[in-house]
């Protein structure tokens, strides 16, 4: 009895597809723009959550003070 054949070629991921799905129907500028954008809210994102950390630790140093 002989083994089965290996696979030689991954299976794509869900984000690989897209990817794939995604250079079919945009132009390598919306490609490049809309990543962009992305890359912008990932960095709005982690500076609301340090403006929250930031306001958390001055109202914990202001309620210390007599």
């Amino acid at each position: 009895m002989q083994a089965a054949p290996v696979r030689a070629t991954a299976i794509p991921t869900f984000t690989d597809a897209l990817r794939a799905v995604e250079s079919l129907l945009l132009s390598s500028g919306q490609r490049t723009a809309r990543r962009n954008a992305w890359t912008s809210v990932l960095e709005d994102r982690r500076r609301a959550k340090d403006r929250v950390e930031a306001e958390r630790v001055l109202e914990a140093v202001s309620s210390v003070r007599p």
